[in-house]
């Protein structure tokens, strides 16, 4: 097992959040670990953003017929499986949602820099969990439009200050100019597909996630996309973990760049990285 290293510190994070925030950590370290100890010690393990959980599902299967072993996947918001990396997890691959937690294990030596690359695009959406819902033409005002159907409910969203579809969520809304009066009636979530259950079991009126996550669940509907230019590009860098299994690392990389493992993440809404 890798040696621990120090957390990143977080900007923004109070004292609890930051205490309540490394016991998860350190409860998904140890439970990586027990379950590193207790399966083959060659068998890959995925640590792949929340939103591509479905598209993990359905690359298994073509994996294993092309040649490949069963491997383990970890979901999870792209900041918790970043920390638990710094700690010493035993990833091999990791799929951000955002560059940001990429670089952070890049700058500390945590991936192979060399195996870096972007695989796949995403837009961010507002949904709504009333079927009756009208969409908001892309000529209406966003904002206003979001203050007024929320009403006395909450918009649903991951993390703000820590998981990307949050981040993206709340630079669109700053960009927008509604931050200030809607970031009080804010439910945030864990991560982007929890954010979704929010609105999917009509706890929260309105949310805001990705275009993919809103495809996988019947009981929501899009009623607006954010503009591009109102929040940075969405992308998925993937790399290879140093210190893992770099052989099998290797091949799944190659195996995402496929033709098929692309008409997978097509198959789920997802776009092809924009080349940089």
């Amino acid at each position: 097992m890798r040696r621990p290293r120090r957390l990143p510190r977080i900007p923004g994070c109070a004292s609890l959040r930051a205490f309540l925030g490394a016991l998860a950590v350190w409860a998904g370290v140890l439970s990586s670990s027990a379950v590193a100890q207790s399966a083959d010690a060659a068998q890959l393990t995925v640590f792949a953003a929340a939103s591509m959980g479905d598209v993990m599902r359905d690359l298994a299967p073509l994996w294993k017929a092309q040649g490949g072993d069963a491997f383990r996947t970890s979901l999870a918001g792209s900041s918790v499986l970043a920390r638990q990396i710094q700690q010493g997890a035993p990833a091999d691959v990791f799929i951000s949602a955002n560059a940001a937690w990429m670089d952070l294990l890049e700058r500390d030596g945590v991936i192979l820099p060399d195996t870096r690359s972007d695989l796949a695009a995403n837009t961010l959406v507002l949904i709504a969990r009333d079927p009756k819902a009208a969409p908001i033409a892309p000529g209406q005002d966003l904002a206003a439009q979001i203050d007024k159907r929320l009403g006395n409910g909450r918009l649903a969203m991951a993390l703000v200050d820590a998981v990307p579809a949050g981040i993206y969520g709340k630079a669109a809304l700053e960009t927008l100019g509604a931050w200030p009066g809607l970031a009080p009636r804010i439910a945030q979530a864990d991560n982007v597909r929890a954010a979704l259950a929010l609105v999917a079991s009509g706890e929260a009126p309105l949310g805001i996630v990705y275009a993919t996550d809103a495809l996988a669940e019947p009981r929501v509907r899009v009623i607006a996309s954010f503009p591009p230019g109102t929040h940075p590009p969405i992308r998925y860098p993937v790399a290879a973990v140093a210190g893992g299994h770099d052989a099998a690392a290797g091949a799944f990389l190659a195996f995402l760049r496929s033709p098929g493992a692309a008409g997978v993440l097509r198959a789920h809404g997802f776009l092809p990285a924009p080349e940089r």
